[in-house]
């Protein structure tokens, strides 16, 4: 069984169509990878996997569980959406780190609202030691105190993956990881983000880095004008493109 299922997923803004028909599945440990150029919604669809949009129409699915389905208003009810949005870890292009808290503060601050709202049953001293063994997975074990603005973009990148990792989500989300980044700092967060990869971490990952998505996911989306118009073997899909779209997409990073 799929760990995300996501069938004929559809957004509108008005009159503007955003997402059309978006169907696809996710294997449990697989990378994704989603390409295509700005505008052709694969914001949109991150967003709307994390509940953060509505879809007008289509049922996304994680472990055989109905999510949301545009039919059911039962699996629209607000109470619901925090809860539902917990499947899901996200790492947005901006950071979005708490500039008023430490690295360590930002990673164990959800985990620590939710032990309290929630009663998980996560005491303080599990999820600090948590805590500090995701920021050293990340390379970050002399960075813990620090305030974001005593951190490179890159190490601020890491915090956040760090902290979307510290909630457990069924699914680690990243919508353009590299993009607020400099040149430089780029690597140390694809190396990161293929290190996750190496642990079959499962995820889903919006880049404009086509190496990167070609080498380390499992399946790659090209998307453009709300639409899939290509899928498959990432390899197959960026090296040897079946659609004529796909391939002008392509030359274009090709040429840069």
């Amino acid at each position: 069984m799929a760990i995300l299922d996501v069938q004929h997923i559809e957004k509108h803004f008005g009159a503007t169509r955003v997402l059309e028909d978006i169907s696809f599945s996710l294997e449990e440990g697989q990378a994704l990878s989603i390409i295509g150029s700005s505008g052709s919604g694969k914001t949109t669809l991150l967003r709307c996997l994390n509940f953060l949009e509505t879809p007008d129409h289509g049922t996304i699915s994680v472990r055989g569980e109905t999510l949301f389905d545009a039919n059911d208003p039962s699996t629209q009810r607000e109470s619901d959406i925090r809860k539902k949005r917990l499947h899901f870890g996200m790492v947005f292009q901006s950071f979005n780190l708490f500039p008023q808290y430490t690295a360590l503060q930002n990673v164990t601050l959800a985990r620590e609202l939710l032990a309290k709202t929630e009663h998980t049953g996560d005491t303080h001293e599990v999820i600090q030691a948590e805590g500090k063994a995701l920021l050293e997975k990340m390379g970050l074990a002399d960075r813990m105190d620090n305030y974001p603005h005593q951190l490179s973009g890159g190490q601020q990148q890491r915090v956040a993956i760090a902290r979307a990792l510290a909630m457990k989500p069924d699914i680690l989300c990243f919508d353009e990881p590299t993009s607020a980044l400099d040149p430089e700092l780029t690597g140390e967060v694809l190396k990161v983000i293929r290190s996750l990869a190496d642990q079959h971490t499962t995820m889903v990952i919006v880049t404009h880095e086509m190496a990167f998505a070609r080498d380390v996911a499992d399946y790659v989306i090209f998307m453009d004008g709300g639409v899939i118009v290509e899928q498959g073997d990432p390899r197959q899909v960026i090296d040897n493109p079946q659609e004529e779209r796909t391939r002008q997409f392509l030359a274009h990073y090709s040429d840069q």
